[in-house]
């Protein structure tokens, strides 16, 4: 049975993608931050490091000599408050990780490392393929381009697969983030919602989606060494998300725009091309948002 180390496995994509790679068969084992995150369906044994600290992660890799790595543990919050933090874990954190990876004697034939769409920046139209040059918008998305330069130092040690997710969301993630904001009012069948900037268009996908496309990519020979965007391919505006929210649920409210949320270098339009990823992957059957909403106001 192969052996899969996944950092931030107690996270909300961890959590997922712990499930979908014990369901295909792997020894999955989960690096946390806090040895007290409890259990983690999926996850046979978790493990506790910090990513500044390279001796304690160099310790667990040497224990469970993992066949695949995947590397989630970031501060994945764009309007995240502390800067220096953002660096230190997005940047630092994963530097940290390679050399650690590349030092070892584990039998890795994949290491999967989380970027983010936002590297793309502000996008004014058509569809963003992977050649899109990369602009980021603000300091989030320069931590995630900053990281994808590092991890190429390993290029030639490791087997690297490099994914930029576009926005996706399912029951479980934080309410700081979009889609869960809105849910949660709608639950609340709260008379109204206070939102930052509603002129945005996104592509957003369903996490179960994205966990099977990484499981998949981590599977491919031919991925190794490339950057693949994972997305929908479809771009929903913040009104087409707010009516099928007021459909599903019966229950309609008033929107207001709040000006300390709105986004000074918000991204306008983010919609991805993943015909690279279908080629090497095959399609995975797209989960409709309008099952995800429902999921989320049900759940």
């Amino acid at each position: 049975m192969k052996k899969i180390l996944v950092t931030g496995a107690d996270g909300f994509t961890g959590r997922y993608l712990a499930v979908e790679l014990q369901r295909a068969g792997y020894e999955v084992h989960g690096l946390v931050r806090n040895a007290a995150a409890g259990n983690v369906e999926g996850v046979s044994a978790l493990h506790a490091a910090d990513l500044s600290d390279a001796a304690s992660l160099a310790k667990v890799v040497q224990e469970v000599q993992p066949h695949k790595v995947v590397h989630l543990a970031a501060i994945a919050f764009v309007a995240h408050g502390d800067v220096e933090a953002i660096y230190r874990t997005n940047l630092v954190g994963t530097r940290n990780l390679l050399e650690v990876l590349a030092q070892s004697n584990a039998p890795l034939d994949a290491v999967l490392l989380a970027s983010s769409a936002n590297v793309y920046g502000n996008s004014v139209g058509g569809v963003l393929d992977e050649n899109t040059p990369p602009a980021p918008a603000n300091d989030y998305a320069v931590s995630k381009l900053a990281m994808e330069y590092a991890a190429r130092l390993y290029a030639d040690r490791l087997p690297l697969i490099t994914v930029r997710p576009f926005n996706y969301t399912g029951v479980g993630q934080a309410d700081n983030f979009l889609i869960p904001k809105i849910i949660s009012h709608v639950r609340r069948r709260a008379p109204l919602i206070e939102l930052g900037n509603i002129d945005v268009e996104r592509d957003f996908s369903d996490v179960r989606n994205v966990v099977q496309s990484y499981r998949r990519l981590l599977e491919a020979p031919a991925a190794v060494g490339q950057t693949f965007n994972v997305c929908s391919g479809q771009a929903w505006s913040l009104n087409d998300v707010l009516n099928m929210a007021r459909e599903i649920s019966g229950h309609d409210f008033e929107v207001r725009v709040n000006p300390a949320f709105v986004r000074q270098n918000e991204v306008k339009t983010l919609v991805g091309s993943r015909a690279k990823l279908d080629a090497v992957v095959g399609e995975v059957p797209e989960i409709a948002l309008r099952d995800t909403l429902r999921w989320m106001l049900e759940a």
